[in-house]
């Protein structure tokens, strides 16, 4: 097969070799090998590529939930989406129900920490221009994010210390906090959410 009918066949900008076979594509490993040295498509992990002519349109967030699933951005990343931490992130961030991961591509670097399945909600289904992804409402990023670092955090100068941005944390629903705080079933986290809305 060559390379333009690949193109023709495939809707989305990230495939992977089930995606091929779903597809009907006969396309042997050889033949990925040749058109990633060529540069027509860029390695994202085993068994995963993106085409490299749609590659600006390919945000972290689309590739974080092809290289992963299930899984949906949350944590550091999502934080920083929401104003919520005053600091840049450069590794995308994500929650998921399959063991702790970290890719690295020409992308950058995707990192996804477990959670325990009853965790794994509290997000919504994204559709930018047709890249679907799934990512964490703001409150369920806090809360991951605390489940998560929840032995460093002890009192309220550990809370300081994560410089949340106070009038974000403000606008966030307390009904829609305790309800994922709770999840967690964990009295040292409804602690550290004292902490955090008094």
């Amino acid at each position: 097969m060559k390379y333009i009918e690949l193109i023709k066949k495939l809707k989305d900008p990230i495939f992977s070799l089930q995606d091929l076979k779903l597809t009907g594509l006969n396309i042997y490993p050889y033949q990925l090998s040749e058109w990633s040295k060529k540069g027509y498509i860029i390695k994202l992990k085993n068994g995963v590529y993106a085409l490299a002519e749609k590659k600006e349109l390919l945000k972290s967030e689309y590739i974080a939930f092809n290289l992963y699933q299930p899984s949906y951005v949350s944590l550091e990343w999502a934080l920083a989406k929401y104003g919520l931490i005053p600091e840049m992130v450069y590794n995308c961030t994500s929650v998921t129900t399959k063991t702790t991961r970290v890719f690295k591509n020409e992308f950058g670097m995707f990192s996804f920490k477990r959670v325990k399945q009853e965790l794994f909600f509290g997000y919504n289904k994204i559709n930018d221009n047709g890249l679907v992804y799934l990512m964490a409402e703001p409150e369920k990023a806090l809360a991951d994010y605390v489940y998560l670092n929840s032995s460093r955090i002890n009192n309220k100068e550990d809370i300081q210390e994560l410089r949340l941005n106070e009038f974000a944390l403000k606008g966030l629903s307390r009904k829609k906090l305790k309800k994922y705080f709770l999840a967690a079933d964990n009295k040292k986290i409804m602690k550290i959410l004292k902490l955090l809305i008094c």
